[in-house]
């Protein structure tokens, strides 16, 4: 609740119309406002590290084909991704974009100075039981299997931000 969130000592010389032009101007859209019960409630659109947030408006994604699954990285990471695979570290889920960064719909889940675009075969993925959800700011979501992986075998693709060719599979 806002109400809970300005009582805050963090938050104490914050208001309602403050909370709101943060929420309204950020430009990932990590936050979103909703009126529940009556009460004002900021809400978080994607988890990031925080543990029991479960209360994210999540869409499970069922079918491939209706965008690309990109996640985005630097070359000092590629050699390790590239044996292991793509790790939700502490997080809750590993974080991709539908699109890449010079796509104007994209506005989070991947960095603007990224280096290396992995491209999700995510039918395969799907098929193997690995969940992806769509946040409401457009993020694409996903556990990863038990480990916390997304394993180089659900890569489809892996370029550099010119496009050339990294990784084929």
């Amino acid at each position: 609740a806002v109400d809970e969130l300005l009582k805050n000592r963090y938050f104490h010389n914050c208001t309602v119309e403050d909370i709101k032009r943060v929420v309204d101007s950020s430009d990932k859209q990590r936050f979103s406002l909703r009126v529940f019960n009556g009460v004002l409630e900021i809400c978080a659109n994607q988890g990031h590290s925080i543990q029991g947030l479960d209360k994210l408006s999540l869409v499970p994604i069922r079918e491939p084909g209706q965008f690309e699954v990109i996640h985005g990285t630097y070359f000092g990471k590629w050699a390790k991704i590239k044996r292991e695979g793509l790790s939700r570290m502490s997080r809750n889920h590993i974080h991709f974009a539908k699109g890449l960064p010079c796509d104007k719909s994209v506005i989070s889940g991947i960095r603007s100075n990224c280096q290396v675009f992995i491209y999700v075969n995510l039918k395969a993925a799907l098929e193997a039981g690995i969940p992806f959800f769509l946040s409401s700011n457009g993020v694409v979501l996903s556990p990863g299997n038990e480990q916390g992986l997304i394993v180089p075998h659900y890569f489809s693709r892996v370029c550099d931000l010119y496009g050339h060719l990294l990784w084929n599979n």
